[in-house]
């Protein structure tokens, strides 16, 4: 069985499948614009405590994004 959670909610150092994005236009197109869209594999390196920061690593590369954003970033876990 397939476990699919938003980033959010994943624990730092998985390796994960973006399913979906959901949201308008506008976040679709920033989270495009820095990588992250369907199908990409990423990395969740970490998330701050009291809804902080996530801490991502796509392409060899670390990227931060907000709490609110990661819970708009469905993914599927990967084995």
């Amino acid at each position: 069985m397939n476990k699919i959670f938003s980033l959010a909610n994943i624990q730092a150092n998985k390796n994960c499948k973006i399913i979906s994005v959901e949201g308008g236009y506008g976040i679709i197109k920033r989270l495009d614009a820095m990588g992250i869209k369907e199908g990409k594999i990423i990395r969740k390196i970490s998330s701050q405590p009291m809804r902080g920061p996530v801490l991502l690593e796509i392409n060899g590369s670390q990227i931060a994004i907000g709490y609110g954003m990661a819970g708009k970033i469905i993914v599927e876990e990967e084995e």
